[in-house]
């Protein structure tokens, strides 16, 4: 595996008393993908936080989009007092903050209080379970995360003024692989690429996408808590880098009529040893029966796990057809129209999940590929041949259409509830009631547009 740099907490601790490193930041991943906690004092992180360490409310994982405290979630209420939660640092994760000089990062697992352990609903729970579920059965598995977005010369403070409409993209047209049309954004983008270089991240490269100012920046894959431990610090990021050019980009799945922004998913398993779990060049197209039962339950959990690779309503917006977007549960080899594209060969063999979107929960969508796939396993499942031609047009199951039906799949999943819990799966099916609540009360743009006057 390539190196970048890393921050060990003896340099940490120089840094601080030479005054070079001023801020820590301490923060977890919330259940919108978003980074959440607290800017420290250096010297008050290590003389106090250090050993000590700090809590949050409990009420971060319980809250919409907008920060708003809804109903239904057990594990916070106004009933419950809205209590803290502990911020159990991993430091492991320590790194210099991504464009931001004078800081260093770690994240976080979220305990209880009472030393009961792990707060289960937390996304970063919800994937370490099924991480150490596989090493039980003996392997380790890694993932990488390829994370389109769109790109405006508007800054956030003039979108929002603008209502996010009729802003200016950084591309005219489409400029999907073209050299020409990624300069125009290559100041940006390169210095998130060196900015996350600088915090021990492995850059592969970026390259422009379909839609207008739409682009990707990939990053060399690692053990699935480690990627999307990065792929969070990432997001956020990019949005920070951005807002200090005075630009702005979204990580929505679906922006505009145009093609969306995906965040497709590469995952593979290795046995605890290092051997390679998913190839045999004795076996058809060189996969192991390891392979096809693991890419076999993920094909039969995709559907009723749908929620955790497209968690918001905008997310279903994306799955239209011919526009790169699945929407047939279907695998196929090197084929971009099924939801499940298998790829490479050997130690590099592997499944692409093309189903999420830009503004997934990574912890969560790679959790319920391993869940699928583990299950796959233990239950010897059957791969089904792999399909050839355009899985748009096939009598494939769709992809579900909307986040009701995604949520009521999700609900009652007794595989879902098999492999989280049933308090894992209670506080993600209340998230999604909470998202269409809010969507099911509001006025759309679209909704004054048709009848303001022709109704």
């Amino acid at each position: 595996m390539a190196s970048a740099p890393q921050l060990t907490l003896d340099q940490l601790r120089a840094d601080i008393e030479a005054g070079t490193v001023d801020t820590v930041v301490i923060a977890f991943t919330d259940l919108q993908g978003r980074l959440q906690g607290k800017r420290l004092h250096g010297h008050y992180f290590l003389d106090h936080v250090l050993e000590q360490g700090t809590e949050g409310c409990n009420y971060l994982l319980a809250v919409d989009v907008e920060m708003n405290t809804v109903d239904g979630y057990a594990i916070s209420s106004w009933e419950r007092g809205y209590g803290d939660m502990f911020f159990d640092m991993d430091l492991t994760t320590l790194r210099r903050t991504p464009g931001a000089p004078h800081s260093a990062t770690i994240q976080c697992d979220l305990t209880w209080l009472d030393g009961s352990g792990l707060v289960a609903q937390a996304p970063r729970s919800v994937l370490t379970r099924q991480a150490e579920r596989a090493r039980e059965l003996g392997y380790r598995a890694y993932c990488g995360t390829e994370l389109e977005f769109i790109v405006f010369e508007d800054s956030f403070d003039e979108a929002w003024d603008k209502g996010y409409t009729g802003m200016t993209p950084a591309n005219r047209y489409n400029v999907d692989y073209s050299i020409l049309g990624g300069d125009r954004v290559e100041p940006l983008l390169r210095e998130i690429r060196n900015e996350m270089y600088a915090a021990g991240v492995v850059v592969e490269g970026a390259k422009g996408e379909c839609n207008l100012g739409q682009h990707e920046i990939s990053f060399l894959y690692d053990e699935v808590v480690k990627t999307c431990d990065n792929h969070v610090v990432y997001r956020n990021a990019a949005k920070e880098i951005a807002a200090r050019r005075g630009k702005s980009l979204t990580f929505m799945a679906k922006y505009d009529q145009r093609e969306g922004s995906s965040c497709h998913i590469h995952l593979s398993l290795r046995g605890t040893d290092g051997d390679v779990s998913f190839a045999d060049a004795g076996r058809e197209h060189g996969h192991s029966e390891v392979f096809d039962h693991f890419l076999a339950g993920i094909l039969a959990t995709m559907r009723e796990l749908s929620y955790f690779y497209a968690p918001n309503i905008n997310s279903y917006k994306r799955f239209q057809p011919g526009t790169f977007a699945p929407t047939a549960v279907a695998w196929g080899h090197d084929n971009r129209t099924c939801a499940l594209r298998v790829v490479g060969h050997g130690a590099g063999l592997r499944v692409e999940n093309r189903l999420p979107g830009g503004d997934v929960n990574s912890y969560l969508a790679v959790a319920a590929m391993l869940a699928g796939g583990l299950y796959g396993i233990e239950e010897r499942l059957p791969l089904e041949p792999a399909f050839e031609g355009n899985a748009y047009t096939s009598d494939k199951p769709r992809v579900p259409t909307t986040l009701h039906e995604a949520r009521d799949l999700l609900a009652g999943s007794a595989l879902a509830r098999r492999f989280f819990g049933d308090e894992v799966v209670d506080h993600y099916v209340n998230a999604a009631q909470v998202e269409i609540s809010a969507f099911d009360a509001a006025v759309t743009d679209w909704e004054r547009r048709r009848g303001f006057e022709r109704l």
